[in-house]
């Protein structure tokens, strides 16, 4: 058999056997080096392929689709620097779980070390983020093909979070022909290929047990906190939470409907504080959390213990407390420790956010229509997937974010949203009604996700992504495209300018897609998280900020992109209903910018913070 041949053979059993642990996707940037990987995976019947030219956005396209179909995802690149652009995708898989397949190829021995082009090192390239890697040796028929297979179930079975790293060297020649001869290499696995099912499977999950104190703890004071989490979990969590009485404080990656809004404002008021210190217990689930003042509140709560439930091994808990790391599934541990009916012990929390969320409309409505309105309306915040349509995303309308004392309160308030100007704040709180019927929101890092974790509350169970493990800006395009392919549904991918430019080649990514997508880019000119930082005055603007003075609507119309540019939140919000009228058969997504005060949204969150303290 040639080696061309063999190539494939050894390719397509590498391939064959992932299928057998979950990969169902393939990511491929072009390559010489990978091209048996690459005609193995495109003559596999039962993968689905995805391309990229730009492999740091296609090891994010990878991660996007782990995170939203639950399943590993493999990625397949050429040697050299292109295997090295995987590593911020394996970093943040390797900090939030998602299994990531990275089958790197590699020149041969020979080559290495020795001034051949395109030629690294690249064993062990991934070492500390990885969760583990298997260095193949060059295809020969002398090593049999139940080794191949075995090595590669042993590797998947040990990782059930996290990326693996498979370093595939392939010699020349690496092209001809496909020559249909006995394969007796490949048939000595006999009736496997018939099968659905691993060569070799070992059991690595981790035991479910019960907290034998539970029914004391839970008859005492306890807080929730709820950090990144599914959504059926997060709605689970805020049953559970509501059943014993206990206060739960709910990231905007938690799924939960945060039944105490804006905790980001009131937490750090001297009465939220006196309240929280009878705390007795903190459960915690998820890890990973958003708020500036919740993480300060958890490094720094004077709970006896604190609980931590999260599927992901391994220390979650920066603050380093006495209690409990309990590695386990949410739902199942839900299970195991049944709630009991409690009267709420610190309900004093609600009027709390309750005048967080007043001030938040006198601040972002004009003063008439902010005093015609008089609360949240709860119904719409608890609204899950699949009940609510296209609304107006004004508030005060049906079903809307706020409801007024009367039909003419109601009327001034809606008016005055919809002609007042775009801004960061503004979109982040009537963020709940921009969000598709049936779909699901991707939220960018830096001050994106911390306004909308501050100032919005979604609604429960509603799907929300996010990177919120290394919380880089890169890939955030890329991911966003793996979740919108991955789930196929009407997606909105909010992020900032500096994010969007990082990442811009991934627009690429966007050109087909299998339902609308808006991509939501907010143009405040530069990295304004850094004005809710002490960063010296005098070299923010330069050395920090990095103003770029940058018009999206060229790299809409690079890319064939749809582009929107509205001025005001009547406008936008007649921008995103066209665009969750289109058919998946009109192909591209929507760009919309929306160019914002500089430090506007900055300045809004610190003034607000610093009036709930006072």
């Amino acid at each position: 058999m040639s080696r061309i041949v063999f190539n494939r053979r050894w390719a397509t059993l590498l391939l064959e056997t992932l299928t057998r642990h979950g990969v169902g996707h393939v990511c491929i940037a072009p390559g010489s080096r990978s091209t048996p990987l690459t005609l193995a995976a495109a003559a596999h019947p039962r993968l689905t392929l995805h391309t990229h030219f730009d492999e740091r956005g296609l090891g994010h396209l990878a991660l996007g689709l782990a995170k939203a179909s639950g399943q590993p995802v493999a990625v397949i690149v050429t040697s050299g620097t292109a295997a090295a652009n995987l590593y911020p995708a394996l970093i943040e898989a390797s900090l939030t779980g998602e299994r990531l397949v990275l089958l790197t190829a590699d020149r041969p021995a020979e080559l290495i070390d020795c001034g051949a082009n395109q030629a690294i090192r690249q064993p062990g390239m991934f070492a500390g983020f990885a969760v583990r890697a298997l260095d193949l040796p060059r295809p020969t028929p002398t090593i049999p093909a139940r080794w191949l297979v075995s090595a590669v179930d042993a590797l998947l079975d040990e990782v059930a979070h996290g990326g693996v790293h498979i370093n595939c060297p392939f010699a020349e020649p690496l092209y001809g022909a496909q020559q249909e001869q006995a394969d007796d290499w490949s048939q000595a696995l006999g009736d496997w290929w018939q099968s659905e099912q691993p060569w070799l499977t070992a059991a690595t999950s981790p035991v479910l047990r019960t907290e034998p104190d539970w029914p004391d703890w839970r008859q005492r004071r306890g807080v929730v906190i709820a950090g990144r989490t599914g959504a059926a979990q997060g709605e689970a969590i805020a049953r559970w939470a509501r059943t014993l009485g206990w206060p739960l404080l709910g990231d905007v990656l938690s799924h939960t409907g945060q039944p105490l809004p804006h905790a980001d404002l009131w937490l750090n008021a001297s009465a939220a504080q006196e309240i929280l210190a009878r705390t007795e217990l903190v459960v915690q689930f998820g890890s990973s959390l958003t708020g500036k003042r919740l993480l300060a509140w958890q490094a720094d709560c004077p709970a006896q213990m604190l609980w931590l439930v999260d599927p992901l091994p391994g220390r979650r808990d920066p603050g380093h407390h006495r209690g409990r790391r309990i590695f386990a599934d949410v739902a199942p541990w839900l299970a195991r420790h049944p709630a009991v009916v409690n009267p709420p012990w610190a309900p004093a929390l609600d009027d709390l956010a309750a005048a967080a969320a007043r001030r938040v409309r006198q601040a972002l409505l004009p003063a008439a229509a902010a005093r015609s309105v008089v609360g949240v309306d709860p119904a719409y915040c608890a609204a899950g997937e699949g009940q609510r349509g296209a609304e107006p995303m004004y508030p005060g309308a049906s079903r809307g974010a706020i409801h007024a004392g009367s039909a003419g309160g109601a009327a001034t308030a809606s008016a005055a949203w919809e002609t007042a100007p775009v801004c960061e704040a503004r979109l982040a709180y009537g963020l709940p009604a921009l969000l598709p019927a049936k779909g699901g929101v991707f939220l960018g890092n830096s001050l994106t996700v911390r306004l909308a974790d501050a100032l919005a509350q979604l609604p429960a169970g509603y799907p929300v992504w996010g990177n919120r493990g290394a919380s880089g800006i890169d890939g955030l395009l890329a991911t966003a495209a793996g979740v919108a392919r991955a789930t196929a549904r009407p997606l909105l991918a909010l992020l900032g300018d500096l994010s969007a430019l990082y990442d811009v080649n991934s627009l690429a990514l966007f050109r087909h897609c299998p339902a609308p997508v808006v991509i939501l880019v907010v143009n405040n000119n530069g990295g304004q998280i850094f004005s809710l930082l002490p960063t010296p005055e005098t070299v923010r603007q330069t050395y920090y900020i990095m103003p770029q003075q940058v018009d999206f609507r060229h790299a809409a119309a690079l890319f064939g992109l749809d582009y929107q540019r509205p001025r005001d939140m009547g406008a936008l919000r007649t921008a995103l209903d066209t665009a969750w009228r289109r058919q998946p058969a009109a192909g591209a997504a929507t760009l919309v910018e929306l160019v914002v005060p500089a430090e506007q949204g900055a300045s809004l969150q610190r003034e607000l913070v610093a009036e709930m303290a006072r």
